[in-house]
Protein backbone atom coordinates (compact mmCIF):
# COMPACT_ATOMS: atom_id res chain seq x y z
CA UNK A 1 0.00 0.00 0.00
CA UNK A 2 1.77 3.15 -1.16
CA UNK A 3 0.09 6.60 -0.81
CA UNK A 4 3.18 9.05 -1.57
CA UNK A 5 1.92 12.32 -1.73
CA UNK A 6 3.05 14.38 -5.34
CA UNK A 7 1.29 17.74 -5.20
CA UNK A 8 4.72 18.57 -3.24
CA UNK A 9 8.33 17.94 -3.10
CA UNK A 10 8.76 19.73 0.08
CA UNK A 11 7.28 16.30 2.44
CA UNK A 12 6.92 12.84 0.72
CA UNK A 13 4.34 10.86 2.32
CA UNK A 14 3.98 7.20 2.24
CA UNK A 15 2.13 3.70 3.70
CA UNK A 16 3.62 1.12 4.13
CA UNK A 17 3.54 -2.14 5.95
CA UNK A 18 1.34 -0.81 8.11
CA UNK A 19 3.45 2.35 9.11
CA UNK A 20 2.85 6.21 7.84
CA UNK A 21 6.46 7.13 6.83
CA UNK A 22 7.18 11.24 6.40
CA UNK A 23 9.84 12.39 4.52
CA UNK A 24 10.85 16.18 5.36
CA UNK A 25 12.30 16.37 1.51
CA UNK A 26 14.32 19.42 1.33
CA UNK A 27 17.65 18.57 2.38
CA UNK A 28 19.63 21.42 0.50
CA UNK A 29 17.79 23.67 2.57
CA UNK A 30 18.06 21.25 5.90
CA UNK A 31 15.19 20.38 5.15
CA UNK A 32 13.70 23.60 7.03
CA UNK A 33 10.15 23.70 7.84
CA UNK A 34 8.01 25.94 5.18
CA UNK A 35 3.99 26.66 5.46
CA UNK A 36 3.60 24.41 2.53
CA UNK A 37 5.03 21.31 4.53
CA UNK A 38 2.70 22.25 7.40
CA UNK A 39 -0.40 22.35 5.53
CA UNK A 40 0.17 18.94 3.75
CA UNK A 41 1.46 17.45 7.08
CA UNK A 42 -1.98 18.52 9.18
CA UNK A 43 -4.27 16.64 7.00
CA UNK A 44 -2.27 14.03 6.66
CA UNK A 45 -1.80 13.10 10.17
CA UNK A 46 -5.83 13.40 10.86
CA UNK A 47 -6.47 10.77 8.06
CA UNK A 48 -3.54 8.40 9.50
CA UNK A 49 -4.89 8.90 12.55
CA UNK A 50 -8.40 7.41 11.45
CA UNK A 51 -6.61 4.83 8.83
CA UNK A 52 -6.91 1.23 10.70
CA UNK A 53 -3.91 0.23 8.73
CA UNK A 54 -1.76 2.80 9.94
CA UNK A 55 0.24 1.71 13.13
CA UNK A 56 2.16 4.39 13.54
CA UNK A 57 4.01 6.75 12.16
CA UNK A 58 7.60 7.46 11.39
CA UNK A 59 8.88 11.02 10.35
CA UNK A 60 12.42 11.47 9.16
CA UNK A 61 14.65 14.03 7.12
CA UNK A 62 16.12 13.47 3.53
CA UNK A 63 19.84 13.74 3.57
CA UNK A 64 22.88 13.40 5.31
CA UNK A 65 23.09 16.72 7.10
CA UNK A 66 19.56 17.51 8.58
CA UNK A 67 16.44 16.21 10.16
CA UNK A 68 15.09 19.89 10.47
CA UNK A 69 16.74 22.91 10.87
CA UNK A 70 13.93 24.77 11.59
CA UNK A 71 11.59 26.72 10.34
CA UNK A 72 12.22 29.30 6.97
CA UNK A 73 13.66 31.78 8.83
CA UNK A 74 14.43 34.26 6.10
CA UNK A 75 11.16 33.39 4.26
CA UNK A 76 9.59 34.67 7.61
CA UNK A 77 11.80 37.67 7.67
CA UNK A 78 11.27 38.61 4.10
CA UNK A 79 7.57 38.43 4.67
CA UNK A 80 7.00 40.23 8.14
CA UNK A 81 9.12 42.74 6.96
CA UNK A 82 6.66 43.55 4.10
CA UNK A 83 3.82 43.49 6.14
CA UNK A 84 2.19 40.03 4.54
CA UNK A 85 0.37 37.33 6.19
CA UNK A 86 3.12 34.54 5.21
CA UNK A 87 4.57 34.28 9.29
CA UNK A 88 1.02 34.40 10.73
CA UNK A 89 0.10 32.00 8.60
CA UNK A 90 3.00 29.99 9.16
CA UNK A 91 2.86 29.85 12.92
CA UNK A 92 -0.85 29.67 12.98
CA UNK A 93 -0.34 25.76 11.17
CA UNK A 94 2.36 25.00 12.53
CA UNK A 95 1.71 25.39 16.09
CA UNK A 96 -1.04 23.14 14.90
CA UNK A 97 0.60 20.76 13.44
CA UNK A 98 2.76 20.29 17.10
CA UNK A 99 -0.73 20.05 18.81
CA UNK A 100 -1.44 17.27 16.49
CA UNK A 101 1.27 15.40 17.38
CA UNK A 102 1.23 15.85 21.02
CA UNK A 103 -2.48 14.46 21.08
CA UNK A 104 -1.58 11.69 18.34
CA UNK A 105 -3.27 8.34 18.95
CA UNK A 106 -0.67 6.45 17.81
CA UNK A 107 2.59 5.94 18.40
CA UNK A 108 4.85 8.81 16.63
CA UNK A 109 8.77 7.69 16.33
CA UNK A 110 11.25 10.60 14.92
CA UNK A 111 14.37 9.71 13.74
CA UNK A 112 16.31 12.33 14.47
CA UNK A 113 19.54 11.77 12.25
CA UNK A 114 21.25 15.28 12.06
CA UNK A 115 20.17 18.91 12.65
CA UNK A 116 17.35 19.35 14.66
CA UNK A 117 16.59 23.15 15.62
CA UNK A 118 13.03 24.98 16.11
CA UNK A 119 10.78 23.74 13.86
CA UNK A 120 12.39 20.28 13.66
CA UNK A 121 11.86 20.18 17.48
CA UNK A 122 8.33 20.58 17.03
CA UNK A 123 7.97 17.71 14.45
CA UNK A 124 9.93 15.29 17.14
CA UNK A 125 9.55 16.27 20.67
CA UNK A 126 6.23 15.84 21.49
CA UNK A 127 5.81 12.12 19.74
CA UNK A 128 5.95 9.23 21.54
CA UNK A 129 9.45 8.39 21.01
CA UNK A 130 12.90 10.79 19.92
CA UNK A 131 15.90 8.34 18.35
CA UNK A 132 18.96 10.25 18.54
CA UNK A 133 22.15 8.97 16.23
CA UNK A 134 26.19 10.03 16.34
CA UNK A 135 24.79 13.01 13.49
CA UNK A 136 22.28 14.61 15.79
CA UNK A 137 22.69 18.26 16.87
CA UNK A 138 19.75 19.58 18.72
CA UNK A 139 19.28 22.91 19.79
CA UNK A 140 16.75 26.51 20.76
CA UNK A 141 18.59 29.21 19.59
CA UNK A 142 16.14 31.36 19.18
CA UNK A 143 17.28 34.10 21.40
CA UNK A 144 19.65 34.73 19.18
CA UNK A 145 17.88 36.31 16.64
CA UNK A 146 15.35 37.88 18.32
CA UNK A 147 13.02 34.53 19.03
CA UNK A 148 11.58 32.91 21.52
CA UNK A 149 11.85 29.08 21.58
CA UNK A 150 8.47 28.27 20.25
CA UNK A 151 6.94 25.02 18.30
CA UNK A 152 6.15 23.60 22.24
CA UNK A 153 9.18 25.00 23.58
CA UNK A 154 7.56 26.22 26.27
CA UNK A 155 5.88 22.77 27.40
CA UNK A 156 8.79 20.58 26.97
CA UNK A 157 11.53 22.64 28.19
CA UNK A 158 9.69 23.29 31.40
CA UNK A 159 9.60 19.76 32.03
CA UNK A 160 13.08 18.93 32.13
CA UNK A 161 15.14 17.92 35.08
CA UNK A 162 15.90 20.77 37.10
CA UNK A 163 16.78 24.32 35.13
CA UNK A 164 18.04 22.18 32.16
CA UNK A 165 15.21 23.77 29.91
CA UNK A 166 15.84 27.11 31.34
CA UNK A 167 19.59 26.89 30.66
CA UNK A 168 18.44 25.38 27.38
CA UNK A 169 16.24 28.22 26.24
CA UNK A 170 18.46 31.03 27.16
CA UNK A 171 21.77 30.04 26.18
CA UNK A 172 20.29 28.00 22.63
CA UNK A 173 23.40 25.34 23.72
CA UNK A 174 24.13 22.70 21.02
CA UNK A 175 23.75 18.97 22.05
CA UNK A 176 25.13 15.98 20.18
CA UNK A 177 23.21 12.60 19.84
CA UNK A 178 24.45 10.88 22.70
CA UNK A 179 23.81 14.47 25.50
CA UNK A 180 20.60 13.90 23.99
CA UNK A 181 19.93 11.28 25.93
CA UNK A 182 21.88 12.48 28.54
CA UNK A 183 20.37 15.42 28.98
CA UNK A 184 16.18 14.01 28.30
CA UNK A 185 16.07 15.13 25.00
CA UNK A 186 15.70 12.01 23.38
CA UNK A 187 14.80 8.43 24.48
CA UNK A 188 17.29 6.57 23.30
CA UNK A 189 20.62 6.70 20.36
CA UNK A 190 20.97 4.70 17.90
CA UNK A 191 23.84 4.67 14.70
CA UNK A 192 23.11 6.71 12.13
CA UNK A 193 23.98 3.52 9.52
CA UNK A 194 21.51 1.47 11.51
CA UNK A 195 18.37 3.95 10.37
CA UNK A 196 17.32 2.10 7.16
CA UNK A 197 17.03 -1.65 8.54
CA UNK A 198 15.24 0.10 11.97
CA UNK A 199 12.67 1.38 9.44
CA UNK A 200 12.69 -1.52 7.65
CA UNK A 201 12.25 -3.43 10.87
CA UNK A 202 9.30 -1.50 12.11
CA UNK A 203 7.25 -1.83 8.66
CA UNK A 204 8.28 -5.55 8.73
CA UNK A 205 6.54 -5.63 12.56
CA UNK A 206 4.05 -2.91 12.29
CA UNK A 207 2.15 -2.23 15.72
CA UNK A 208 0.44 0.01 17.56
CA UNK A 209 2.21 -1.37 20.70
CA UNK A 210 4.32 1.56 21.81
CA UNK A 211 5.94 -1.00 24.26
CA UNK A 212 6.52 -3.44 21.58
CA UNK A 213 8.10 -0.70 19.44
CA UNK A 214 10.10 0.14 22.19
CA UNK A 215 11.93 -3.27 21.69
CA UNK A 216 12.31 -3.08 18.09
CA UNK A 217 14.42 0.22 18.36
CA UNK A 218 16.16 -1.25 21.38
CA UNK A 219 17.57 -3.79 19.68
CA UNK A 220 19.16 -1.25 17.83
CA UNK A 221 20.24 0.94 20.36
CA UNK A 222 24.04 1.95 20.56
CA UNK A 223 25.65 3.28 23.93
CA UNK A 224 25.34 6.82 25.16
CA UNK A 225 27.89 6.12 27.81
CA UNK A 226 30.97 8.61 28.31
CA UNK A 227 28.51 11.58 28.47
CA UNK A 228 29.05 12.76 32.05
CA UNK A 229 27.34 15.66 32.52
CA UNK A 230 26.96 15.46 36.53
CA UNK A 231 29.51 18.37 36.86
CA UNK A 232 27.64 20.27 34.29
CA UNK A 233 24.08 19.53 35.68
CA UNK A 234 25.13 20.89 39.02
CA UNK A 235 26.10 23.76 37.95
CA UNK A 236 22.99 24.56 34.95
CA UNK A 237 21.25 24.01 39.02
CA UNK A 238 23.16 26.35 40.97
CA UNK A 239 22.47 29.27 38.19
CA UNK A 240 20.27 28.53 35.87
CA UNK A 241 17.21 27.99 38.86
CA UNK A 242 17.07 31.99 40.03
CA UNK A 243 14.21 34.16 39.43
CA UNK A 244 15.23 35.98 37.00
CA UNK A 245 17.68 36.68 33.94
CA UNK A 246 19.62 39.23 35.86
CA UNK A 247 20.03 36.74 38.90
CA UNK A 248 21.11 33.98 36.90
CA UNK A 249 24.66 36.47 34.96
CA UNK A 250 24.68 37.69 38.59
CA UNK A 251 25.27 34.17 39.98
CA UNK A 252 27.08 33.58 37.30
CA UNK A 253 29.72 36.53 37.43
CA UNK A 254 30.39 35.34 40.92
CA UNK A 255 31.62 31.74 39.86
CA UNK A 256 34.96 32.52 38.58
CA UNK A 257 34.94 29.35 36.25
CA UNK A 258 35.91 29.25 32.96
CA UNK A 259 32.48 27.31 32.29
CA UNK A 260 30.19 30.03 33.97
CA UNK A 261 32.23 32.87 31.85
CA UNK A 262 31.39 30.84 28.63
CA UNK A 263 27.44 31.03 30.00
CA UNK A 264 27.26 34.97 30.62
CA UNK A 265 29.04 35.47 27.46
CA UNK A 266 26.78 33.72 25.25
CA UNK A 267 23.93 34.98 26.77
CA UNK A 268 25.76 38.73 26.60
CA UNK A 269 25.23 37.84 22.91
CA UNK A 270 20.92 37.03 23.39
CA UNK A 271 18.44 39.98 22.59
CA UNK A 272 17.71 40.70 26.29
CA UNK A 273 14.19 40.93 25.45
CA UNK A 274 14.15 38.06 24.07
CA UNK A 275 16.16 36.46 27.45
CA UNK A 276 13.39 38.31 29.74
CA UNK A 277 10.26 37.19 27.55
CA UNK A 278 11.56 33.56 27.52
CA UNK A 279 12.42 33.33 31.58
CA UNK A 280 9.03 34.24 31.49
CA UNK A 281 7.47 31.70 28.67
CA UNK A 282 9.26 27.82 30.67
CA UNK A 283 7.99 29.82 34.08
CA UNK A 284 4.60 30.12 32.61
CA UNK A 285 4.97 26.71 30.44
CA UNK A 286 4.98 24.76 33.51
CA UNK A 287 1.65 25.80 34.96
CA UNK A 288 0.28 25.18 31.92
CA UNK A 289 -1.05 22.06 29.60
CA UNK A 290 -0.04 21.64 25.67
CA UNK A 291 -2.89 23.24 23.74
CA UNK A 292 -2.29 26.16 26.76
CA UNK A 293 1.05 26.60 25.87
CA UNK A 294 0.70 26.42 22.34
CA UNK A 295 -1.72 30.10 22.68
CA UNK A 296 0.81 31.45 24.66
CA UNK A 297 3.52 30.57 22.05
CA UNK A 298 0.74 31.93 19.58
CA UNK A 299 0.57 35.05 21.43
CA UNK A 300 4.56 35.31 21.65
CA UNK A 301 4.96 35.09 18.14
CA UNK A 302 2.66 37.74 16.92
CA UNK A 303 4.33 40.43 19.44
CA UNK A 304 8.11 39.32 17.95
CA UNK A 305 6.61 39.87 14.41
CA UNK A 306 5.20 43.59 15.24
CA UNK A 307 8.84 44.38 17.30
CA UNK A 308 12.49 44.95 16.20
CA UNK A 309 14.63 42.57 17.49
CA UNK A 310 13.29 39.26 15.81
CA UNK A 311 13.91 41.54 12.21
CA UNK A 312 17.46 42.92 13.89
CA UNK A 313 18.28 39.68 14.67
CA UNK A 314 17.95 37.68 11.41
CA UNK A 315 19.64 40.46 9.45
CA UNK A 316 22.55 40.26 11.64
CA UNK A 317 22.66 36.58 11.43
CA UNK A 318 21.46 35.38 8.27
CA UNK A 319 21.01 38.16 6.16
CA UNK A 320 23.89 40.53 6.15
CA UNK A 321 25.63 38.47 8.47
CA UNK A 322 27.69 41.11 10.34
CA UNK A 323 27.11 39.09 13.67
CA UNK A 324 26.20 42.77 14.85
CA UNK A 325 22.84 42.73 16.04
CA UNK A 326 21.57 45.79 17.63
CA UNK A 327 18.83 45.17 20.22
CA UNK A 328 16.32 47.52 21.60
CA UNK A 329 16.82 47.85 24.19
CA UNK A 330 20.36 46.98 24.30
CA UNK A 331 20.76 45.88 28.01
CA UNK A 332 18.67 43.85 30.21
CA UNK A 333 18.15 46.88 32.33
CA UNK A 334 16.35 48.15 30.07
CA UNK A 335 13.57 45.80 29.51
CA UNK A 336 10.57 46.16 32.14
CA UNK A 337 8.14 43.88 33.18
CA UNK A 338 5.45 45.92 31.96
CA UNK A 339 6.71 45.57 28.22
CA UNK A 340 7.58 41.48 28.85
CA UNK A 341 4.07 41.26 30.20
CA UNK A 342 2.37 43.00 26.98
CA UNK A 343 3.74 40.63 24.97
CA UNK A 344 1.65 37.84 26.92
CA UNK A 345 -1.21 39.41 26.90
CA UNK A 346 -4.66 37.61 24.89
CA UNK A 347 -4.85 38.65 21.13
CA UNK A 348 -8.74 40.07 21.12
CA UNK A 349 -10.40 38.24 18.45
CA UNK A 350 -7.48 36.18 17.44
CA UNK A 351 -6.27 33.61 19.82
CA UNK A 352 -4.96 29.99 18.73
CA UNK A 353 -8.25 28.00 17.65
CA UNK A 354 -6.88 24.38 18.86
CA UNK A 355 -10.56 23.20 19.74
CA UNK A 356 -10.29 20.59 16.63
CA UNK A 357 -7.17 18.76 17.94
CA UNK A 358 -8.04 19.14 22.05
CA UNK A 359 -11.12 18.90 23.64
CA UNK A 360 -10.86 21.14 26.85
CA UNK A 361 -12.77 21.97 29.84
Amino acid sequence: MSDTLSSTDEIQFEAKGGIGHILLNRPKALNALTLTMCQHLFPKLQEWAKDDNIKAVVVRGAGEKAFCAGGDIVRLYEDGRAGKSYPRDFWRTEYRCNTLIKHFPKPYIALVDGISMGGGVGLSEHGSYVVATDRTMFAMPETGIGLFPDVGGSFFLSRLDGAIGMYLALTGRRLKGAECVAWGVADTFVSSESMDELVAKLAAEATSDLAQIKEIIGSFAGSAEGVDISGERANIGKHFGKESVEAILASLASDDSEWAAAQAKTMGQKSPLSMKVTFKQVKEGAKLDFAGCMRMEWRLANRFAADHDFYEGVRALLVDKDMKPQWKPAALEGVTDAQVNAYFEPLPGDELDLSDIVREN
